[in-house]
């Protein structure tokens, strides 16, 4: 392992030097891509213009800062609750059919919204009710497409293509609030709602022009609850995955605050109104842009974890200064800074999540990258509402801005480097067995191993990651078993779902399993390899 690193180190510095000489815009330049991402771009402006509409008509309803800040709560909550599953079906259903699917159910929430609003019958729960089933739409669209990207353009790009989501999402923060207040102020909140309803329309016909070819995988698909499973073991015994997360939920955790509690902090600047709030979340979004044509260059200058640590106390101080901001004249930069801070955090940590992924649970993973800012934007959400509810919105604010970037710099402490990468490309090396036996039973795999007692100690050190590593390729349990008769003789004892499932490992393998497989075999004695038992258990069920 140690050898490895500076081998991934030099990989790593490499594609940073290519990447700086690349156009930010490059990945445009492909058509499947472009396609995509217009309408991903259409997609998210619909998402912001429904989420604006909705946060100032349950102002228009209610000025409890909680309800208020429910509404956020509200469109981020599914992502959380329902961000495996739909990570799950993602990996194991045809991508572009189940793409199509969820700009259809976006839609049809749109027309109810504007129906409810029409008939008058509209109230702060139902509202809710209607925002939350909305967010179940992006809950399904979300790790899709996020496991489509990788698809579309080279290793290369992927940063660029990354940061390109990031414009695209950033540019419908000042599209879709812009459409959304000029509709409002002119015609009517439920007018939002009609064209958040015809632009969702139109992006799924898009999407049907693309000629994406399902390949469905020989051994059938994964069932969902198993697909899950193996979804978060793979988190799990992914100590790089685990400390992207925790960094991903502490930032949004606090960076929902101002979000949150911005509709009121609009209307308590000088001459606030629909249009300050607007303005303000255009200039988040004109930051993040700014930011994103840069972020090849911030990379080649600094790490991963530096441009966390920096986005963090960035994001931490222009929040300080919205708390106490008195008008717009100060309230602008502050968000632009935000939104600077906001892309270049989000970025770099989607950029480690997607290559700490291979493809066969990419959806699966990024649906718990989701799962975790959509989780800690709503929980975030409903603290800092609460905390702003009993003292002020300004000391809300402030406490979530301290707190952050202390947060950051202790989940940093010690933590793990994201610029040393694995290396995850898949391959054929593990020899499959042909015989399928009888029955459905778990199938258990026995690895003999003779090796050094004086030696022990370091061969059970690595075999905690022959562990993580038949773990993350969807195994049931793992054990080492010494012989106590027999100094040296240890037997890795690997057990299988079934002989599909065991089936499934081998088309999971990656070059760094098989390094793997090579330092485990460095510690075995004699000229014959370790013996492999594989037996299924009598009765279909073990016992």
């Amino acid at each position: 392992m140690p050898e490895e690193l500076p081998l991934a180190q030099a990989r790593a510095q490499a594609e940073a030097k290519v990447e700086i000489d690349l156009s930010p815009w490059e990945p445009i330049k492909r058509p499947v891509f472009r396609m995509l991402w217009a309408t991903w771009l259409t997609a998210n402006i619909c998402m912001w213009m429904n989420d604006v509409a909705a946060a100032w008509m349950m102002t228009s309803m209610t000025t409890t800062p909680l309800w208020v800040a429910l509404v956020q709560s509200a469109s981020t909550l599914p992502v959380f609750l329902l961000g495996l599953p739909s990570g799950a079906l993602a990996d194991i259903l045809d991508r572009r059919r189940y793409f199509i699917m969820t700009q259809f159910w976006v839609a049809v929430v749109a027309t109810l919204l504007c129906i409810t609003v029409i008939s008058g019958v509209m109230t702060p729960p139902l509202l809710l009710a209607l925002t939350f089933a909305n967010g179940i739409g992006l809950a399904m669209r979300w790790p899709v497409f996020a496991a489509i990207v990788p698809e579309l353009v080279p290793r290369k790009q992927l940063p660029a293509a990354l940061a390109l989501n990031g414009v695209a999402m950033n540019a419908s923060r000042i599209v879709g609030p812009l459409v959304a207040g000029a509709l409002i102020a002119s015609a009517g909140t439920e007018y939002v709602f009609v064209l958040n309803a015809v632009l969702s329309l139109i992006s799924g016909f898009v999407i049907m022009r693309w000629r994406r070819e399902h390949k469905p995988s020989p051994l059938g698909r994964e069932r969902l609850l198993s697909a899950m499973r193996v979804g978060l073991q793979f988190v799990r015994e992914s100590s790089r995955l685990r400390a992207i997360l925790l960094r991903i939920s502490l930032f949004f955790f606090h960076s929902t605050a101002l979000l949150a509690l911005l509709p009121l902090l609009a209307r308590r600047l000088h001459g606030g109104d629909a249009g300050t709030f607007t303005l303000l979340l255009a200039s988040m979004g004109t930051g993040a842009i700014v930011a994103a044509l840069y972020l090849p260059r911030l990379r080649h200058m600094m790490t991963r974890d530096t441009l966390v640590l920096r986005a963090t106390m960035l994001q931490s101080a222009s929040t300080a200064v919205m708390a106490i901001a008195p008008n717009a004249w100060i309230a602008v930069p502050a968000m632009v800074l935000n939104g600077m801070a906001w892309i270049t955090c989000a970025n770099s940590l989607s950029v480690s999540a997607q290559l700490s992924l291979p493809d066969w649970v990419r959806a699966r993973g990024m649906s718990m990258y989701q799962m975790s800012i959509m989780g800690a934007s709503a929980l975030g959400a409903a603290l800092w509402g609460q905390i702003a509810t009993l003292t002020s919105v300004s000391t809300g604010l402030l406490v979530a801005a301290v707190s952050g970037t202390v947060c950051m710099l202790l989940a940093m402490r010690g933590g793990m480097d994201l610029s040393i990468e694995e290396d995850l490309t898949p391959s054929r090396e593990f020899k499959v067995p042909v015989n399928a036996p009888p029955g459905a039973g778990h199938v258990v795999v026995t690895i003999e191993y003779l090796i050094d007692p004086q030696r022990a100690d370091d061969f059970r050190t690595l075999m905690q990651e022959s562990r993580r590593s038949r773990l993350r390729q969807g195994a049931l349990e793992w054990a080492l078993l010494r012989d106590i008769s027999q100094p040296g003789r240890y037997l890795e004892q690997i057990t299988d779902e079934s002989w599909t499932e065991h089936l499934r490992r081998f088309d999971r393998v990656t070059a760094s399993d098989v390094a793997l497989r090579e330092r485990k075999l460095a510690f075995h004695l004699g000229d014959a390899p370790p013996q492999v038992h594989r037996c299924v258990v009598e009765g279909g069920a073990r016992v």
